[in-house]
């Protein structure tokens, strides 16, 4: 694989994420299924088809994908059992639960946001 030019955006923005602390949060928790996935987790140990099952709309491939990449990130911890079948848990580390009251904030904005959009939507067609 060739050298990564070192004035190219894809490495300036990349730079930039690592010196901003809040651009690397969003990085780390950003996308559509992140912060579900995560929520989902919060209450406790869940299996693969559990977290699936409580997340509508999410396919097993990307399940797979996204558990992976908050494992690597260290947000979630994944236990094999040694049974047969074999069972997997997956978990909230305890890096990823202080994240849990921020983003119920992030929930809460979110609510009011959403409403205010609304409504402001409804005024403009009256």
């Amino acid at each position: 694989m060739g050298k990564i030019k070192e004035n190219s955006t894809n490495n300036i923005n990349k730079k930039y994420i690592q010196e901003c602390d809040l651009s690397y949060a969003v990085c780390k928790i950003g996308g559509r299924w992140k912060l579900l996935i995560l929520n989902r987790l919060k209450d406790g140990k869940l299996r693969f088809s559990e977290v699936r099952d409580r997340i509508c709309g999410i396919t097993e491939r990307m399940l797979t994908l996204q558990l992976r990449e908050l494992e690597k990130e260290g947000l979630v911890k994944r236990t094999v059992h040694a049974e047969v079948p074999p069972r997997v848990d997956y978990e909230l580390t305890n890096i990823a639960r202080e994240l849990i009251p921020i983003w119920e904030e992030l929930e809460k904005w979110g609510n009011k946001h959403k409403d205010l959009v609304q409504s402001s939507e409804i005024e403009a067609k009256i």
